[in-house]
């Protein structure tokens, strides 16, 4: 088995304070980790939940993909994250088996992780995003 757990589900949000103040104020969660990532134009806070995340994420930018998501389907769910030990491995495996990658290869992500994309077109409508810590 290459996913070795859910790393975080991802939520796209227009507001990242408001969405914050909610998950406080619903759920007592606190904030484990949050950081711009300029390379995605995205802002994100990270509610840790177990061993895997609520990621609230917004856009810093018009063109981020999270600001088209918006824009095309509104709030709510972006994407999921699944944990592997390999994030090169893991994405070869998910094109043999007939994936469409967003990321060719892994690349930087948040936390210090290795990231890369696949496209919802071929994972069954959604959006996957492998993590390798």
């Amino acid at each position: 088995m290459i996913l070795t757990e859910i790393d975080h589900i991802a939520i796209a949000v227009r507001d990242l304070e408001a969405a914050i103040d909610y998950y406080q104020r619903a759920f007592g969660a606190k904030v484990h980790h949050r950081q711009i990532v300029e390379s995605d134009g995205v802002e994100e806070a990270l509610v840790k939940v177990a061993d895997s995340y609520i990621q609230l994420t917004a856009a810093t930018r018009d063109d981020s993909p999270i600001a088209k998501s918006i824009e095309k389907r509104g709030e709510g769910l972006h994407h999921v994250g699944y944990r592997v030990d390999d994030c090169a491995a893991a994405l070869k495996a998910m094109i043999a088996a007939g994936a469409t990658p967003i990321d060719t290869v892994p690349r930087p992500g948040s936390r210090g992780t290795t990231v890369a994309f696949v496209h919802p077109k071929g994972s069954f409508g959604t959006l996957i995003e492998l993590v390798q810590e």
